[in-house]
């Protein structure tokens, strides 16, 4: 592919949802079909490569987030094909789930479930809700397995055992299974007993074996956002205690300019070095404060997401490339995550700041398409800052088309007041429109 063929096209007048649909042709062209259903290829260039290691059923780059994309393409669109598309996906999942081993949200069997409960929803298919439930006792069975308590791994954060967590939360508000909520519970009150919630150290690729990670995914602040969320379930002052230690933790760490805020990346080896994105970043840590707020109403906790809001614009992003926010567009560490918190912002705050950013952060996207083939939209990104020249395009939801995708539809879903599919990770209102404005 020559760099013509990779350079944004900044002339385009796409709307965000035109944008998806396009990107939604390009994912179809990757669909696999087999006895049990569809997955898709996560990178289909002729001779690409995925920028991950392959999941063909996760949430993070395989069917599972994929199948999400698909309801809310129909759900945006009113077009029943893609209704299919989900089926399909959805199809294979249910009958594959026990060949997986990880039980995590974005890499494993929770990442399953939560695809199979919105599917089963959104299509009125019993045989999705009852393998989703299924799973959830098989996530239960597996935590209790230890005989000391319910826990899956030693790591606390959102890709362990905080992931699980959650989503045992969603599978107990879906199905109304006391069981679930219980499971996870005793979980979380494993994590609290932690003096500083947060990333187990020594294990997270690329980083010195002393290092601490103050960001969402692997990090103090998604533990602190999972505690605020067992606080707001069930009322235990343990739980807010600790979701305080926490925040008290990230504030501690967190360079503050006036009214802006960023976070390391992180520590000691890298104070200087601040991601605005999702896994690591501003995007991740400000979903921490907004929940902490929404649970227990301190008007302190809203300034500090205000504070990170303030530090992404005051970068100079989408423009501007930074050491934080490099040659990348996915929802896990790029300007897709960075959407999706200025959608929830204006919805939690009908501050019109919030959404004229994101639109902003959309159009530039939309301009960093690509679709050289005539086969759809799909974004060509350096997904591992560490390794600029590794170029590659993806279709799953964390790392490619299919959660950019996502991210422009929720912005589409301010005009139309249409509720969107919300990770269990995710704060903001579902339906995402200023309440007042309703």
């Amino acid at each position: 592919m020559s760099l013509d063929e990779m350079r944004p096209q900044r002339t385009r007048a796409d709307s965000p949802l035109t944008a998806a649909i396009s990107a939604g042709r390009w994912i179809r062209s990757a669909a696999v079909d087999d006895d049990h259903g569809r997955h898709w290829l996560a990178n289909p260039d002729a001779r690409g490569r995925s920028a991950v290691t392959p999941e063909p059923s996760s949430l993070y780059s395989g069917a599972a987030g994929i199948v999400l994309f698909f309801l809310e393409l129909a759900a945006a669109t009113g077009h029943e094909a893609y209704l299919e598309d989900a089926r399909a996906g959805a199809r294979r999942l249910a009958a594959t789930w026990r060949e997986q081993r990880d039980p995590t949200l974005y890499h494993g069997l929770t990442g399953t479930m939560v695809a199979l409960m919105e599917a089963g929803w959104a299509l009125g298919d019993d045989l999705f809700e009852v393998e989703a439930a299924a799973i959830a006792d098989e996530l239960v069975r597996r935590g209790r397995e230890g005989g000391d308590g319910v826990g899956w791994s030693r790591e606390p954060a959102q890709r362990g055992d905080g992931g699980i967590v959650l989503g045992l939360l969603r599978a107990a508000a879906h199905f109304g299974a006391p069981a679930y909520e219980e499971a996870a519970v005793e979980a979380g009150l494993r994590i609290a007993a932690l003096p500083v919630p947060g990333h187990r150290f020594g294990d997270c690729a690329d980083l010195p074996l002393d290092a601490v990670t103050p960001g969402f995914l692997a990090g103090t602040a998604g533990t602190a956002f999972l505690l605020a969320r067992l606080y707001g379930v069930t009322g235990e002052e343990v739980f807010l205690r600790a979701a305080r230690r926490g925040a008290g933790f990230v504030r501690e760490l967190s360079v503050v300019t006036g009214q802006c805020a960023v976070v390391p990346h992180h520590v000691p080896q890298a104070r200087q070095l601040h991601y605005l994105g999702f896994c690591s970043g501003s995007a991740g840590v400000a979903r921490m404060f907004y929940e902490l707020h929404r649970v227990d109403g301190d008007p302190g906790d809203l300034e500090w997401v205000e504070r990170l809001a303030n530090g992404v614009v005051r970068s100079g992003v989408p423009r501007r490339r930074t050491d934080g926010y490099w040659n990348v567009a996915c929802q896990c560490c790029g300007t897709a995550g960075l959407v999706e918190l200025f959608v929830g912002l204006w919805a939690a705050t009908g501050r019109r700041a919030h959404l004229t950013f994101a639109r902003s952060l959309a159009d530039d996207l939309i301009s960093r398409a690509t679709d050289h083939d005539g086969r759809g939209y799909r974004w060509y990104q350096a997904y591992r800052r560490l390794r600029p020249a590794e170029v590659t395009a993806d279709t799953g939801y964390l790392v490619g088309g299919a959660g950019i995708g996502a991210a422009l539809l929720h912005l589409d879903a301010v005009e139309h007041a249409r509720r969107v599919i919300l990770l269990p990770d995710n704060p903001f209102p579902a339906i995402p429109v200023p309440p007042a404005a309703l």
